[in-house]
C-alpha cells in the first residue's frame, strides 16, 4: 500500500471500550483518517456523547451506513458478532480487516477471507502480507509472550498461571461483576481452567513447540482495578536465571514493544501503553515467568492498530508512543 496517502480508517462498534480506544488512538496516528465510526444504536450522535473526553478532540458523528471508501476496517464487536457481520455485509476485497473478537482467531473463516493470527511477535512477516487479522485476546497476548521463547527453544514443559484483569476486560455491557460496588475492594475468580483464551494460546504454543500436549493451567482473577493485566507463570526448568534472560532477551531482539527488564515490574509502567514488559525468576527448579500490559491497548486495540501498521507498510510503532501512568 502506498504511503503517499493517508489510510482511510472505518471502525465498526465504536461504542464500546475496544472502539473508544481504538478512535483515540486513529486520532492521533499520523498516517491515519477515521473515515467513520459505525454504530446503529448511537448513530447520528458525536463520539464524545459515548465518550466524554473526546469533547473538544473530534466533532465526528456515529454513522448509520457503512462505506467501502477505506482501506482498513476495525472490527470492535462483541464475541460472535464479527463473524455474522463479516457474512452479512458487502465488504469489498480491497479492505483489509482486523478483528478484535475471538470470531476468527483459531483459523475460522468468514466469506471466503482467511485471517492470519495476530500476534507480532510470532507472525509478523505474515501479517505483513496477510489482508484479514484475528487480533489475539488480551490474557492471551500477555500469557503467549511469557512463554513464547520457551516454546521456540522446545523448552516448555506443564505450565501453571495466574491472570489478573481490570474491569474493562469484562466490556461496557453493566453486569453483576461489573458494579462498582461488587468490583472495588473485591476480588475473584472465574472460568476456572477453561477460559476461551486457551484455545489459541496453545495453537499458537504448538506452531512454535510441534507436538506440545503438557496442560496450561489457567485461573483467571478480577481485579478491583480498571485497566491492565498481570500475569504469572511457572513451571520446571533447568535454564538458570541468566541463560531464561539471554533466551528471552534474544527473542525479542526487535520487538518494539515487548521488553524484558532485569528489576522488579509493575503495572503502572504499562498501563496506557503498547508494551509487555516480562521479568524472570528463579525459584529451585521452577522458572517464573511475570508478564504484564494494558488489557485495552497491547491486549486489544493498540496490537490492532500495530497490526495495521504492519499490514499497510507503515513504521511499526506509528501512533502507539504512548505514555505510561506511573503515579
Amino acid at each position: 500500500m502506498s504511503n503517499s496517502h493517508k489510510i482511510k480508517a472505518g471502525i465498526v462498534g465504536g461504542a464500546g471500550y475496544t472502539g473508544g480506544e481504538m478512535i483515540r488512538l486513529l486520532l492521533n496516528h499520523p498516517d491515519v483518517e477515521i473515515a467513520y465510526v459505525h454504530s446503529r444504536s448511537n448513530a447520528g450522535n458525536p463520539l464524545y456523547a459515548v465518550h466524554a473526553d473526546l469533547l473538544g478532540e473530534t466533532d465526528l458523528t456515529f454513522a448509520a451506513e457503512l462505506s467501502n471508501d477505506i482501506d482498513v476496517m476495525f472490527l470492535c464487536l462483541g464475541h460472535g458478532e464479527s463473524k455474522k457481520f463479516v457474512e452479512a455485509n458487502d465488504i469489498a476485497d480491497h479492505v483489509k480487516i482486523v478483528d478484535l473478537s475471538q470470531d476468527f482467531r483459531l483459523g475460522e473463516s468468514g466469506k471466503g477471507r482467511e485471517f492470519v493470527y495476530g500476534l507480532s511477535e510470532m507472525n509478523r512477516e505474515a501479517i505483513k502480507s496477510a489482508k484479514n487479522i484475528a487480533n489475539p485476546g488480551c490474557f492471551a497476548t500477555a500469557i503467549q509472550l511469557g512463554l513464547l521463547p520457551l516454546a521456540k527453544a522446545g523448552l516448555l514443559k506443564e505450565v501453571h498461571t495466574t491472570g489478573i484483569t481490570g474491569s474493562t476486560g469484562a466490556g461496557q455491557s453493566l453486569q453483576a461483576t461489573s458494579h462498582f460496588t461488587w468490583r472495588a475492594n473485591n476480588i475473584s475468580t472465574y472460568k476456572v481452567l477453561t477460559h476461551q483464551h486457551l484455545k489459541e494460546i496453545r495453537r499458537s504454543l504448538q506452531q512454535l513447540q510441534p507436538g506440545y500436549t503438557a496442560d496450561v493451567n489457567f485461573v483467571p482473577v478480577r481485579g478491583d482495578f480498571p485497566r491492565g493485566i498481570w500475569v504469572t507463570s511457572y513451571l520446571q526448568s533447568d535454564l538458570s536465571l541468566e541463560g531464561a534472560v539471554q533466551l528471552y532477551q534474544e527473542f525479542y531482539a526487535g520487538h518494539p514493544f515487548t521488553h524484558v527488564s532485569t528489576k522488579q515490574i509493575d503495572l503502572k509502567q504499562v498501563v496506557n501503553t503498547n508494551k509487555v514488559l516480562i521479568q524472570l525468576e528463579k525459584v529451585g527448579e521452577k522458572l517464573v515467568i511475570h508478564s504484564i500490559e494494558d488489557n485495552l491497548v497491547k491486549g486489544a486495540s493498540g496490537q490492532a492498530v500495530q497490526n495495521m501498521n504492519l499490514m499497510c507498510g507503515l513504521d511499526e510503532t506509528a501512533g502507539l508512543k504512548l505514555k505510561s501512568i506511573v503515579f
